[in-house]
């Protein structure tokens, strides 16, 4: 039982003398941290915009001269759309299987690197405000703890201990809300990204399935056009 009451003894004291200013000040560290994630996130969504442009000459080019003048149409473009479209281009040779396989290799390399460092916005999305609490909980145990021993203050120093308790509350649901808003954002933004580089390698698939078969689509084409045979005029 003595042993009991001394480690409570012991964890009381540890708590009052750590307090709640500790968390404000990780708090105040992991917000930082997340600013900076995203600044660096939003620098690198913003270079690798969608090269509409740039696209559409590789389609051209893939239409009209093949897969090597199309692929030279995106040598210096960076976007998830353009890595995808190399992929598929490079190896156009290799057959239609091997060229599917490169453009789903290539969509989720493109996606990992996209996706960097967009778990610690969603970590600290939903646990910032948790962390806030356990500060809360620490300053409200020290308010109390002061009270016990001041009984001549009465409630005012309980009631000036709560609030400042309060505050790590406050300050984690600050850091959190934009955490979490910047992440839903960028996940969607990946989402958008990674759809459009399926639809262009999917096009893409289909130029050169085309390409491989030229002298089908000729026939195809002829059939179509050509005047009905053997019909006698009245």
């Amino acid at each position: 039982m003595n042993n009991g009451n001394a480690l409570d003894s012991q964890l009381l004291d540890l708590m009052l003398r750590a307090g709640s200013s500790w968390v404000l000040y990780l708090l105040m560290g992991l917000s930082v941290a997340a600013l900076a994630v995203m600044l660096e996130r939003l620098w690198f969504f913003l270079q690798e915009r969608r090269p509409a442009r740039a696209i559409a000459d590789a389609l051209a080019a893939l239409r009209s001269a093949g897969p090597a003048a199309a692929l030279a149409k995106l040598t210096d473009t960076r976007s998830m759309e353009a890595a995808v479209a190399r992929a598929c281009l490079s190896h156009a040779g290799d057959g239609l299987a091997a060229v599917d396989e490169r453009k789903a290799g290539a969509i989720e390399q493109e996606r990992a690197r996209y996706e960097r460092r967009l778990a610690f916005l969603g970590t600290l999305g939903n646990n910032a405000p948790f962390i806030g609490l356990f500060g809360t909980v620490l300053g409200i145990i020290r308010a109390f703890h002061d009270l016990a021993g001041s009984a001549l203050q009465g409630t005012q120093a309980v009631m000036a201990g709560i609030a400042e308790a309060l505050v790590a509350t406050g300050v984690g649901l600050l850091v959190a809300l934009p955490a979490v808003a910047t992440y839903n954002a960028f996940t969607r933004h990946v989402e958008r990204s990674t759809s459009a580089a399926e639809v262009l390698a999917h096009e893409i698939l289909a130029l050169l399935k085309v390409d491989k078969n030229p002298g089908a689509t000729a026939t195809a084409t002829a059939t179509a056009t050509a005047p009905a045979g053997g019909r006698k005029e009245g």
